[in-house]
């Protein structure tokens, strides 16, 4: 290993060891990782089998996802016909979503998941599967439209992968044993929040509501803000952990 590479791995070690909250793991991520075409990533633990939408989304962890897809993926039911969860839950070893394609020419459930991925440029992708000491079982997978699928790919991503995934648990455990003041949202951002949870579109939500979808972004951004996170998926997550959302 040359000095000037592993002064990159040191360096990022160091960024991920100094990230205050989720989104500065998600930044420390991306950053080496779009070297290899991904620029997306979705990190979390493994619910019991028959959890409800929310109780899946509550797992989530890390998020820089197209929202549009985790909305879908999650009231749609995906993740139990997703072929990679299936291999995080079946084999620890990292692995390429191209090394699915026997698993999806087998079943077609499968094979829409990957292939309506593909329409949100999800279209390639690495996942980690990761065992806690406590034996919960967590999945990490970054996506992008393009990828590098080499050795060298494999063996960085998976290091950039447990390092952030270990961080995001810190960081977890830390937010439930010295709970910051729960974040004051309107009735209205809640209200939206718990729709959102449910798996509903703006559009939807604007219906249920009597507002206009414009309104429901509005709202939206607001809780997210008020939250510290960036997208949709994360603030229904963050609110789920915190209460806010049943």
């Amino acid at each position: 290993m040359s000095r000037k590479s592993l002064d990159q791995t040191l360096a990022f070690i160091q960024e991920v060891d100094r990230a205050r909250t989720h989104e500065d793991v998600c930044r420390a991520l991306l950053a080496p990782a779009r070297r290899f075409g991904f620029e997306h990533l979705l990190a979390g633990t493994m619910p019991r089998p028959g959890a409800s939408r929310v109780q899946q989304v509550a797992h989530v962890l890390l998020a820089v996802w197209p929202e549009e897809w985790a909305r879908r993926y999650f009231s749609h039911g995906y993740l139990y016909r997703d072929p990679a969860i299936r291999r995080v839950n079946a084999n620890a070893s990292p692995f390429f979503w191209s090394e699915l394609e026997a698993d999806c020419a087998q079943d077609a459930a499968a094979r829409r998941v990957m292939d309506e991925a593909g329409e949100f440029d999800l279209k390639c992708g690495f996942t980690v599967p990761l065992v806690t000491v406590e034996g919960d079982v967590a999945g990490f997978s970054l996506a992008g439209p393009r990828s590098e699928s080499s050795p060298e790919a494999r063996g960085m991503l998976t290091l950039l992968a447990t390092y952030a995934l270990a961080r995001s648990l810190q960081l977890r455990r830390v937010d439930e044993e010295e709970p910051s003041p729960r974040p004051s949202l309107s009735p209205r951002e809640r209200e939206t929040l718990q729709w959102a949870a449910e798996g509903l579109t703006d559009l939807e939500i604007g219906a249920r509501m009597r507002i206009t979808d414009h309104g429901v972004d509005r709202h939206l951004r607001s809780a997210r803000r008020k939250l510290g996170t960036r997208n949709r998926t994360h603030a229904v997550a963050e609110a789920i952990r915190l209460g806010l959302v049943r």
